[in-house]
């Protein structure tokens, strides 16, 4: 359906011959016309790809699934080779390069950069890439670009006006690609396994220290994204990047990773984990990287740095196409089942990278406002030198990758948002037995404030165990033989640090819907525990071990009570299970 509708729009657009003269258009930019003080409203920036779009046959609007503001999400691309096929489709041995703007509309920098560099491309200023279409989303945050404000980036140095970071429910978009709530990422994922990119830019601003640079990278982590893939990533596109946009005199440096102190020490690679957007495109071997453009620096030099990035990046990867699409290729073979799949991660200490970083003295001093130390840069006082870099990760936790999973027909919900990333679930048509693997919650632990919409579980640990179990018909089967794996093992392994059980999904199964009445358990449980001779000694054994449980003769009698065939086998039961592997 969604290749039909962009092919019916692809044709319109290029069956309506241009009536206008070419001249006849002003492709000139909020942010050129300003000197580089402004960007783009929302309404500004779809009316310049309108026109644009008119105007040259190699780029292409079209709208997609509507956001929580209740407009379309836009996606343009530059291909000079159109067809009136879809050009996602007929892509050849080309690759897909997605850039995404405005998730967080206060970090304006990408959208007028994509502005800028599309118009450049149609209009010849600069040569066409050969090997590589270019699809922009011009504003992901839509909601949050129509709310505009000029305070609400307190750091930020410029534009005069922006959006907001929260989106029209006030959801911050970067942390749902994972758990979907919002119809912004719902729109996106739908994007997003329709094009099926090979490569992906989000442009963001961040401050989390001062420093020289106006750019910095943050790749997704190579470790996580494994294989030949991260290998790539690691040793040649970061390198190639870096060294390209120093012969242009853009310095670059790798996401400062520290909040409120100085980056003097050295500082960790940030772990990008499917919630964020380079994450969520890592699950489907996509090579990913967020730019960070430092707050502190002047709107048009940010901005400048941005379209200089994002060229350079171009450039690279065209280069580079038939090797980025062999690993990728090889990639989506990787994951089989039978095969071990890394679930968490921790910082490998044991592996530092040296960079020659270019940053400010820095010292603790008296505040004037509170009489505690505070953090004081001085600019005037620049310096470079050697720093620790930690960006090695090694695995945590792990799993077997089953051949299957099988969801019961009432997680409808949990199929419905698979389905929307892509995923195949077809409906089981008949009642069978099968051996499957069983997972029970063993322990969580839950965040003690809400954390966009959800009290977002952590550290889960669960037991398993084998079982013959009815599957229904109408139940679900989930094949793990299938491009999109690595997203069903993120979100249906309950471990997985953004698994469906972690964001609350299945919070159902932790509370014990049936019970007992002390005053008729307590004989129940007497002939039950001189019916069960092991349990009674097990039972004896504990009260005279702990001596808490020894003192609370409601947790004896409901110690008891989950021993029995009473307790429901529902409760603390992971309702989805492994099948094979």
């Amino acid at each position: 359906m969604k290749k039909l509708f962009l092919l019916c729009c692809l044709c319109c657009l290029i069956s309506c011959e241009n009536n206008k003269e070419i001249s006849e258009f002003d492709f000139t930019t909020t942010f050129e016309k300003t000197d580089g003080l402004e960007t783009a409203t929302y309404t500004e920036t779809i009316a310049f790809y309108t026109v644009l779009s008119e105007a040259y046959n190699s780029i292409a609007m079209y709208e997609m699934g509507k956001t929580d503001q209740g407009e379309p999400l836009h996606l343009i691309t530059f291909n000079p080779n159109r067809t009136f096929e879809s050009e996602f489709s007929d892509r050849e041995e080309k690759n897909i390069l997605l850039i995404n703007n405005g998730i967080h509309p206060g970090e304006s920098d990408g959208i007028d950069a994509s502005m800028l560099l599309l118009r450049d491309f149609a209009v010849g200023k600069l040569t066409a890439p050969k090997n590589t279409i270019i699809a922009v989303i011009p504003i992901y945050n839509i909601g949050g670009a129509i709310n505009r404000n000029s305070s609400t980036r307190t750091n930020q140095n410029g534009p005069k006006s922006y959006g907001f970071r929260g989106n029209a429910r006030n959801y911050d978009l970067n942390r749902d690609f994972i758990k979907n709530d919002t119809r912004n990422a719902q729109a996106f994922v739908e994007l997003f396994r329709t094009v099926k990119p090979d490569l992906f830019i989000d442009n963001h601003v961040s401050n989390g220290a001062d420093y020289q640079y106006t750019l910095t990278h943050l790749f997704t982590q190579h470790n996580k994204l494994g294989g030949g893939l991260g290998h790539y990533l690691h040793t040649s596109l970061m390198p190639q990047l870096e060294d390209s946009l120093k012969q242009k005199s853009w310095d670059i440096t790798p996401y400062v990773n520290v909040f409120n102190q100085p980056p003097d020490e050295g500082f960790s690679q940030f772990l990008d984990s499917p919630r964020y957007s380079t994450g969520y495109t890592t699950l489907f071997n996509t090579l990913g990287m967020m730019v960070e453009t430092h707050m502190l620096k002047p709107y048009k030099q940010r901005v400048e740095g941005t379209y200089e990035l994002m060229k350079s990046f171009i450039n690279i990867v065209d280069k580079d196409v038939e090797v980025i699409g062999a690993l990728r290729k090889n990639a989506i073979a990787s994951f089989k089942p039978g095969s071990a799949y890394p679930l968490s991660w921790n910082l490998d200490s044991t592996q530092v990278t040296k960079i020659s970083f270019k940053g400010f003295e820095s010292e603790m001093i008296k505040s004037n406002v509170t009489n505690a130390s505070r953090l004081k840069y001085y600019r005037d006082r620049p310096f470079t030198k050697e720093v620790a870099y930690y960006n090695y990760f090694k695995a945590k936790d792990s799993v077997i990758i089953p051949a299957a999973y099988v969801i019961p027909s009432g997680y409808w919900n949990i199929v419905q948002i698979l389905r929307n990333n892509g995923i195949k679930v077809p409906m089981m048509e008949k009642d069978s037995i099968v051996d499957a693997e069983v997972y029970k919650i063993k322990n969580y632990e839950t965040v003690r404030n809400p954390y966009e919409g959800h009290y977002l579980h952590y550290n889960t640990q669960v037991t398993s165990n084998f079982e013959k179990i009815t599957v229904k018909a109408g139940d679900y089967l989930v094949d793990t033989n299938q491009d999109g794996v690595r997203y069903i093992l993120e979100t249906l392994e309950p471990i997985a640090p953004d698994s469906f059980f972690n964001w609350n999904f299945f919070d159902a199964i932790l509370q014990q819907k049936e019970g007992f009445s002390p005053y008729v358990w307590e004989d129940m449980a007497e002939a039950f525990l001189n019916d069960n001779p092991q349990i009674k000694a097990e039972f004896d054994a504990k009260i005279s071990e702990d001596p808490n449980f020894a003192g609370n003769w409601y947790a004896q009698l409901d110690w008891i009570h989950k021993q029995s065939p009473y307790y429901e086998s529902s409760h603390l039961r992971y309702p989805i299970v492994r099948v094979g592997g």
